[in-house]
Formats: structure tokens, sequence, C-alpha cells
């Protein structure tokens, strides 16, 4: 995976968890190392921050993921190879969690469907000739 999927991955399923999983310490505790981290190296008022914000208040929010995509590329956080093993630490503990690999989804690209927890997506594409 990716520097940039790791981060956006991990920080997206972080967030989810720490809202509906509050009980699962370590994922809580590596989420609030990556945050912390990451809030240290581009401060609390930066747009990274911001973003990841927003997400936390929305974590189902595509529009919210795309823009911390954005913010994450722009602060070139992908480099910071401390951030990037956070990230790989927070996605390895959220994948030993009973059912953890499961809730992890990230879409990159154009033309992508995605469905949770049951529900089912699909993409109709149509040429015009």
């Amino acid at each position: 995976m990716d520097p940039v999927t790791a981060l956006l991955t991990a920080l997206v399923a972080g967030a989810a968890a720490g809202v509906t999983e509050a009980g699962k310490k370590l994922v809580v505790e590596g989420y609030g190392a990556l945050k912390a981290a990451l809030r240290a190296k581009f401060g609390a008022g930066s747009a990274l921050a911001g973003a990841l914000d927003g997400l936390e208040r929305n974590p189902g929010s595509q529009g919210r993921k795309q823009t911390l995509d954005e913010e994450i590329a722009a602060a070139k956080a992908d480099q910071d190879p401390a951030l990037v093993e956070l990230a790989r630490a927070l996605l390895a503990q959220i994948e030993s969690q009973p059912g953890g690999a499961q809730h992890i989804q990230n879409a990159v690209g154009n033309y992508i469907a995605q469905a949770d927890r049951g529900a089912t997506a699909t993409v109709t594409v149509t040429r015009k000739d």
C-alpha cells in the first residue's frame, strides 16, 4: 500500500473506529498517536488538521475523505516515514480486531462504487458513440 493510501485509510478507519468502537483501546490509542503526530508536525490549525476534524465529525462522508486525501498530498505527509509507520501500525491494529479488516475501504479512481455492511453498489458506464 502506497504511503498516501496508508495514511488516508488509517485516518478514515481510525476516525470511524474512534466514534463507533471506542472500547477498542489499541485502535483508539493508535489513532490518537497518529493524529497527535500530524498535529505536531503540521500544526493544529493546519488545513490537514482541519480536514481530519471534518472527517471526525462525519466519518462516512466521501467528500471529507477526498478533502483529507488532498490535504495529505498537499502537506506531503506521505513523505514522513514516522507518520507512514504510525499509519501502518494503526491499520495493523484495526485489522487484528475481530472483523477489523472487513471495515476498511478505500477507493481511488474513476467509476468506483463502494458498499458497506451487506449493501450493494454498482457502476454503469454508457458509451456515447
